[in-house]
């Protein structure tokens, strides 16, 4: 398991969205939490490289939000999101691709996810805009 990496925190502050990472290229995980150190009132909590880890992780770490990568080693994020919605409603899942909207692969829509992020978009004012509109009661 990749996470909760050694660096953060045992949870997030007071008040923070708890995220978790999944994607099976280092180079986006380290991006996104990029992204997540200069969004205010968000904290990594975790990082999974594939969607039975991610299954695992919001088991134990309980995020509030998941970033999911769509193409990965093992169950798809999609089917990875579908399993968490369905055992973990309260979390929220954006799937995370390079994909364009138009070719999201089947099933996409169904997966339970909130919304859809190109990696290339993700910043920290989508991330709160998204949240704002995405969050549980």
């Amino acid at each position: 398991m990749t996470a909760p990496p050694e660096a953060l925190p045992a949870g997030p502050p007071p008040g923070d969205v708890s995220v978790l990472v999944v994607d099976d290229q280092r180079p986006f995980r380290l991006a996104a939490a990029g992204v997540l150190r200069r969004a205010a009132g968000f904290a990594l909590v975790g990082e999974a490289v594939d969607g039975e880890e991610a299954y695992a992780l919001v088991r134990a770490l309980r995020p509030q939000l998941v970033l999911m990568d769509i193409r990965m080693p093992g169950i798809s994020g999609v089917e990875a999101s579908r399993r968490i919605r369905a055992g973990f409603p309260d979390t929220v899942v954006f799937l995370c691709s390079t994909y364009d909207r138009a070719d999201l692969p089947p099933g996409s829509d169904a997966s339970g996810a909130a919304a859809y992020v190109h990696k290339e978009e993700l910043r920290p004012e989508l991330l709160r805009r998204l949240w704002d509109e995405h969050a549980p009661a």
